[in-house]
């Protein structure tokens, strides 16, 4: 699953997600993977907001059963560091990272290194991955950091109004050009909010390229099994 940006603004998918999380069917799963953007803005690994402890406890709650979790940094939570990992049980993967998923090698990533053609985006995000930024932001009283977070979403909004469609999705080179340097058949992104299975042919072969939804009209994550993935709807 990605995109669920959970907030405390938005309470039915926090309770959606934790439901999901105690299912039976969740609880039996090979693995849970998190393709970035659990929360609407992760402020660093000392967050102490109540909703997001609510979350992660539940996460906590799932990998201490015995299904491993994993996560990849969304452009809404980039801060995830070794505390997080140890207060949810989640491992942090690089992004993008090639899974092994009943023999089939599938690429994950949260999907906003393929949108290449928002030059401002990428020139941002460049800059909040640096090292010596994060240490700097996160050396902010956790008041500062949420101030400049919600300054940083209102900026984002502006940013995504003005832009041409076409620039916010991703770049079919560089699709083409993650296809051919990880060497498989599938990849898996969120990111751009545009569910969607795409059928690509590049270099004589057939890729598929899987677009998770996001959490804003509900929630769903892609069921892989028997070998064959399958989108789902969360009931509520």
């Amino acid at each position: 699953m990605s995109d669920l940006h959970l907030d405390a603004a938005a309470p039915a998918a926090i309770a959606q997600f934790i439901a999901f999380l105690r299912a039976p069917a969740t609880r039996a799963a090979a693995a849970l993977y998190i393709l970035g953007d659990l929360f609407e803005v992760w402020l660093g690994d000392d967050d102490d907001d109540p909703a997001r402890c609510q979350v992660i406890d539940a996460v906590r709650e799932l990998t201490a059963s015995g299904v491993p979790g994993f996560i990849l940094h969304g452009n809404r939570d980039f801060l995830y560091g070794a505390q997080f990992e140890s207060r949810s049980g989640c491992q942090v993967l690089r992004d993008p990272i090639v899974a092994t998923l009943e023999g089939q090698r599938v690429l994950l990533t949260h999907g906003d290194l393929l949108c290449t053609d928002d030059a401002a985006y990428q020139l941002l995000r460049a800059t909040v991955r640096d090292t010596a930024w994060q240490q700097r932001f996160v050396a902010l009283s956790l008041a500062q950091r949420s101030a400049l977070a919600g300054a940083a979403r209102s900026g984002s909004k502006a940013h995504m109004q003005k832009a041409a469609p076409a620039i916010m999705d991703v770049n079919p080179d560089a699709v083409a050009t993650v296809f051919r340097a990880a060497d498989v058949d599938w990849m898996i992104h969120g990111h751009t909010h545009r569910p969607a299975h795409h059928r690509l042919q590049i270099d004589g072969r057939l890729r598929h390229r899987i677009v998770l939804d996001a959490w804003y009209d509900g929630g769903s994550y892609l069921e892989f099994a028997a070998g064959e993935f399958n989108a789902r709807r969360l009931p509520g």
